[in-house]
């Protein structure tokens, strides 16, 4: 389970103007549409041609749960490409994300300091860059590490530093054993 990216990806997602397709038919012959045939679709789904064709003439309804947590995936992936991009756009220039958390942080600091990690529940609001980087980084396929990292830079300035106000010092931010994550706009 890759937490930080399905919670950007949530974030997006409430951003779509229109909701995704409900029933299996309806998903199949967005998927059908999106790929241009029935090949490419079954060949993605793992399912004969012949079955995405049935669903397509609504002569199945009822997927297993597998293939339909599969083809809900999928739809979701690629619903809205427009309002997807410009929701991204946005938050990478001019709103940033709203990181709601619940995690242990810590954090490195010079010798006399107390910088024990504790569990922490911080609603944070990173500035646009950290959202332009995560971002970039989840496009290009980045692990949930790698993103986490990002994320805890993006809470080390604001919430450690508040924007180069205090703790100058500090070294580096520990963002572990994390509970709960919620990206929004």
């Amino acid at each position: 389970m890759s937490m930080f990216s399905d919670g950007l990806d949530k974030a997006v997602e409430r951003s779509f103007t229109r909701p995704i397709p409900k029933s299996a038919g309806a998903q199949m012959r967005y998927l059908v549409k999106q790929y241009k045939g029935t090949r490419a679709v079954a060949q993605m789904l793992r399912i004969s041609q012949r079955t995405v064709e049935r669903y397509v003439k609504d002569q199945i309804k009822k997927p297993r749960k597998d293939l339909a947590t599969r083809l809900q995936s999928e739809v979701k992936k690629r619903w809205q490409p427009q309002v997807r991009a410009k929701a991204k756009q946005t938050a990478a220039t001019s709103t940033g994300l709203v990181i709601d958390t619940r995690a242990r942080m810590g954090y490195t600091a010079p010798i006399g300091s107390t910088d024990q990690d504790r569990i922490r529940h911080l609603t944070i609001a990173l500035p646009p860059i950290y959202a332009a980087r995560l971002f970039a980084a989840q496009e290009q396929g980045a692990s949930d590490d790698h993103l986490q990292q990002i994320a805890a830079e993006g809470l080390k300035e604001v919430y450690f530093q508040d924007g180069g106000r205090r703790a100058g010092s500090l070294e580096e931010v520990r963002f572990t054993d994390v509970e709960h994550i919620e990206f929004d706009f």
